[in-house]
């Protein structure tokens, strides 16, 4: 079976295994112990995730004062087009959606040749982290999946199949309450069976959390 290479990583905060450091483009220092990096409005003030295609920092947006969530691909300067094309897909969709529990995009830039985007920072971790609650609290559990679906299907109504949706794409908030990320894999549905940055007919996303249309490489009816 073929699966696209990059569809085990979470994007908003990655949980997938990191990657060699060697092959990373973008800063270290900042979650090193080391002293503050700046990079243009914003100062890294550490790393919080690393997965096959992006890096995560917490920073602050120093000219609105404001802790964000900083992602920026892993290879930097020399990210590929195709790199360059789905991350901005990345952002592109989920700036589409404006929903409670759906993470929002706050900006999308290059600076110095290097891609980002700044989204909300949500600082609970993923329910991929904490599914051990949810199994013991049938009701809380209830109450997630149901704000989860209803922030699904907002992104259906406006065009956006979300298509890796799994524990590792939610995040929780302080208060537990649920936060769609990692829009990579995302499909517009008005792009006329075009898969936009995937190649055709690959098989996207992860393989436990498929649906069997999605499993069988069958992308254009997704």
């Amino acid at each position: 079976m073929k699966i696209d290479s990059q569809a085990h990583t979470a994007q908003g905060l990655p949980s997938s295994g990191a990657a060699d450091d060697s092959d990373s483009a973008v800063p270290r220092e900042a979650s090193s112990g080391g002293s503050l990096r700046t990079f243009g409005d914003y100062e890294l003030l550490e790393e919080i995730a690393r997965g096959g295609m992006g890096v995560v920092y917490r920073a602050r947006q120093r000219s609105l004062n404001r802790i964000v969530a900083l992602k920026m691909i892993l290879t930097g300067q020399w990210a590929s087009e195709v790199e360059v094309q789905r991350f901005r897909h990345e952002a592109a969709a989920a700036a589409r959606l404006s929903h409670p529990h759906i993470v929002p995009i706050y900006e999308f830039s290059e600076r110095d040749g290097l891609h980002y985007f700044s989204m909300k920072l949500v600082e609970g971790g993923s329910l991929a982290d904490q599914i051990e609650t949810f199994i013991t609290e049938p009701r809380k559990a209830v109450a997630l999946m149901i704000a989860v679906a209803r922030a699904v299907h907002h992104a259906h109504q406006r065009g956006i199949l979300h298509r890796d949706l799994k524990p590792a794409n939610i995040l929780l908030d302080s208060a537990g309450a649920p936060h769609i990320t990692d829009f990579g894999l995302a499909k517009p549905l008005d792009m006329d069976g075009s898969d936009g940055p995937t190649r055709s007919g690959a098989i996207v996303g992860t393989i436990a959390y498929m649906a069997p249309e999605q499993a069988e490489g069958h992308n254009h009816s997704l």
